[in-house]
């Protein structure tokens, strides 16, 4: 007997896992609308009227454990052992040793940096084609990041522009595993134990992935993770760092909470400078509801984008981002492609945005070159870092900065959020039937964009 599609009430209330499955695997309904039909920028009508569904869900569950976290009124992990819990089940999750609870994603990167005493002088590799936390981090510590081409078919930092960009002043290469797609590890763990750098995982978007079956974010030396509010396990903010290494451990411990041992705490003084990190009982709270159901969700992700690359995949113009024979997991934080204009006649990527937009179907325009950010400068020109690097480092530092193949990506990028793909399979056909539309009529398109 087939099973019925989920319907979108039955999503938002998380009442019908079993019909999440069924969203995925029932035949697909054929379109009621031809795709000669007139986009409706040229005055058709749109393929999609109704939003997509809503993020973040919220189950009984999640009102129950904040709840009883707030009832109880040990509000502070210091007092409660409701971020203890999480910690261990995350770590468990993920078969890593230890995991700790922050406040975000941005402050797990500067603690992991922290913990690998990252200072003034030292260089951090990080990719060029990224969210602006993973360089923020490194600022943070009065380094300097220095930026790694992007390979164009993944999306993902470029290993072999990875080991150019090593000098005697590189502390450490964070990878991030942009999307839920993962990072080259075996190359980037490859060139890291040649040259005796650790390696830092900025998978804030990258929950439950995985390289060669392992889960991203416990193959380096430290992993970060952020729950924020859009990240498909969400608390509204929220972040965690993992890692095997009891050293580690000890001083990620302490740092988030202002430098206390985590077993004897005062008693002995402090371990080490620390900073207030520590994430509340009320996200560790909402964490441990979301996961209740995380797997579930993540499926009807990962199958939605599946079908979503193959239909894309007959759309001249349309490049889905590809994934390293490695990478056994993508949990799609993101569905990321690349726009080829000549495949729509010339229309810009702006026209076919403005286009899909009419369409009612939303999509973003990816990163833009984060090596060439305006406030970088303004950093480097701040007393502080005038007083750590000389002109001439700086200089040295600029011309090693360049990455022509991320200055491409960032004109042809697209990002389509991942609630797109937590509903059924006829949402999935009109996003691809939406593009095209436009991709039929783009030379019309063209010139009324132009105009």
């Amino acid at each position: 007997m087939r099973k019925a599609q989920l319907t979108r009430r039955e999503f938002a209330l998380g009442t019908a896992s079993v019909a999440l499955t069924g969203a995925v695997t029932s035949p697909a309904k054929a379109s009621t609308a031809s795709l000669d039909t007139k986009p409706a920028i040229l005055g058709g009508t749109p393929v999609r009227t109704k939003p997509f569904p809503t993020w973040p869900t919220l189950e009984r569950v999640d009102e129950e454990k904040f709840s009883q976290s707030l009832r109880e009124k040990k509000w502070c992990r210091l007092y409660g052992d409701t971020t203890t819990e999480f910690e261990q089940t995350w770590a468990r999750g993920l078969g890593a040793k230890f995991a700790i609870g922050v406040v975000n994603g941005t402050n797990a990167l500067y603690a992991a940096l922290n913990a690998l005493e990252v200072g003034p002088g030292d260089e951090v590799l990080i990719p060029a084609y990224t969210f602006v936390a993973t360089a923020n981090a490194v600022i943070q510590q009065f380094a300097l990041p220095v930026f790694v081409d992007t390979d164009p078919v993944t999306q993902q930092m470029d290993p072999s522009d990875l080991e150019a960009k090593i000098t005697e002043n590189t502390r450490c290469i964070i990878p991030v595993h942009l999307g839920g797609n993962v990072a080259n590890m075996d190359e980037i763990k490859r060139i890291a134990a040649r040259r005796g750098l650790p390696i830092v995982e900025d998978a804030c978007q990258a929950h439950y992935a995985e390289w060669r079956g392992q889960k991203a974010g416990a193959l380096g030396d430290i992993g970060c993770f952020s729950f924020q509010s859009t990240k498909i396990l969400p608390c509204g903010e929220g972040g965690a760092v993992v890692t095997n290494r009891q050293d580690l451990y000890d001083r990620l411990h302490a740092f988030q909470n202002n430098g206390r041992d985590r077993v004897t705490g005062t008693r002995d003084g402090y371990l080490h400078q620390g900073s207030n990190l520590r994430m509340t009982e009320f996200q560790a709270a909402l964490l441990l509801g979301q996961l209740t159901r995380f797997e579930t969700i993540c499926k009807v992700r990962e199958e939605n984008a599946r079908y979503l690359t193959e239909l894309f995949k007959k759309i001249p113009g349309i490049e889905p981002a590809g994934m390293y024979s490695g990478c056994t997991r993508n949990t799609y934080y993101l569905f990321m492609a690349r726009y080829e204009r000549d495949g729509f006649k010339g229309l810009s990527r702006a026209g076919f945005l403005n286009a899909l937009r009419k369409e009612g179907i939303d999509c973003g325009s990816g990163y833009s070159p984060l090596n060439k950010e305006p406030f970088l400068e303004k950093t480097f020109a701040s007393r502080l870092y005038r007083t750590i690097y000389s002109e001439e480092r700086l200089k040295r530092y600029r011309e090693m900065n360049e990455c022509p193949t991320n200055d491409r990506l960032c004109r042809e990028g697209l990002f389509f959020s991942q609630t797109m793909l937590l509903g059924t399979r006829e949402d999935v056909e009109q996003v691809a039937e939406a593009v095209s539309r436009i991709q039929r009529h783009a030379e019309s398109i063209a010139r009324i964009s132009r105009s």
